[in-house]
């Protein structure tokens, strides 16, 4: 954990929450596949590499109530308390790198918005869907957003193992169903573009 645990904290303590490549103002296809999912606002939901994202704030002001946030870098995590204010005490904030994790409970929905994409060893691409499937409630959904086929090749200096529906079908393997799959082409804070894709997978057992 060490190495990538490090890598993520220097990034996050020397650039501000919009000087990042995948900053959005506002997750809005995160935030519509969840509620896609149609949990009531109780089910828990965790969010993988969520860093500062501000998807917790969507969530919160959603009215979720049971909301998880998973990360390497603790900078990251204190960047999203700091900034949701008192609301941040309603949220379980998880310093862990989710190939090692040992996951205390179950969720209902497992989100990982650009997580899983720096995961280029399949062995850790194998110990994250260790985890995930422990984790995940059955019938509950696993929302994971990656660099599309044709999305850059590299983030954050760092290789990228790209995705489409199908290769994240193969890695999570026969316990899961594909429910559907977005496009999305995501603006950067300096006006490029990246082709991401979002799958939601429904675990049947």
């Amino acid at each position: 954990m060490s190495d990538r645990s490090s890598h993520w904290d220097s990034v996050y303590a020397t650039k501000g929450e919009d000087e990042v490549s995948w900053f959005q103002k506002s997750p809005s296809t995160s935030l519509a596949m969840i509620r896609a999912t149609c949990p009531d606002r109780g089910s828990a939901i965790i969010d993988i590499g969520g860093g500062a994202s501000r998807l917790v704030d969507a969530l919160l002001a959603d009215g979720y109530r049971d909301v998880s946030v998973l990360d390497l870098s603790a900078h990251a995590l204190d960047a999203a308390k700091k900034r949701i204010g008192a609301a941040a005490s309603m949220v379980d904030w998880i310093v862990a790198d989710a190939t090692r994790w040992q996951p205390a409970k179950t969720y209902d929905v497992w989100h990982d918005r650009a997580a899983f994409h720096f995961l280029t060893d399949p062995k850790d691409r194998a110990a994250y869907v260790e985890r995930l499937r422990s984790a995940v409630a059955p019938g509950g959904h696993v929302i994971i957003a990656t660099f599309a086929p044709d999305g850059p090749e590299k983030c954050s200096g760092l290789p990228v193992q790209r995705h489409d529906s199908a290769s994240l079908k193969a890695e999570l393997g026969p316990e899961f169903e594909l429910i559907e799959t977005r496009r999305e082409t995501h603006r950067t804070p300096w006006d490029s573009t990246q082709a991401f894709q979002f799958s939601r997978f429904q675990k049947l057992r």
